[in-house]
């Protein structure tokens, strides 16, 4: 049985800086991209950063750019997203999903509609 389930969120002001958790289980991880995306109350949820299987392709929305980092750890099924220098504007519901790892580019990876599992999202609010 697949399972996603995403930790690490809360509540920190402008500028600070959070750690968001997936552990992964039921299914081969290295076999698998892993997706963050986000949803903001009455938006679409959006594609924020993803890792292949292989860790040596990431791909990011240029609005985290520069501030979130994507990595993954094989050891423990893990993927994490590393979440700097925060604005009230990344504050939402972050989840993590996954998706047979393919050689395809980022914006492949920047659709929803590709991925076969999610988690159960992670609030993250910011405030100004």
């Amino acid at each position: 049985q697949v399972q996603l389930v995403e930790s690490g969120g809360g509540m920190v002001q402008t500028g600070g800086s959070l750690r968001l958790s997936c552990a992964a289980s039921g299914f081969t991880f290295s076999s698998y991209a892993m997706g963050w995306f986000r949803q903001a109350p009455g938006k679409e949820r959006e594609f924020v950063a993803v890792i292949r299987g292989s860790k040596d392709f990431t791909y990011y929305v240029d609005s985290v750019k520069g501030r979130f980092t994507i990595s993954r750890d094989g050891a423990k099924n893990t993927v994490f997203l590393q979440m700097n220098s925060l604005k009230p504007e990344d504050t939402a519901v972050y989840y993590c999903a996954a998706v047979l790892d393919r050689p395809y580019s980022g914006s492949y990876y920047s659709s929803r509609s590709v991925y076969s599992y999610w988690g159960q999202g992670t609030q993250v609010t910011v405030s100004s």
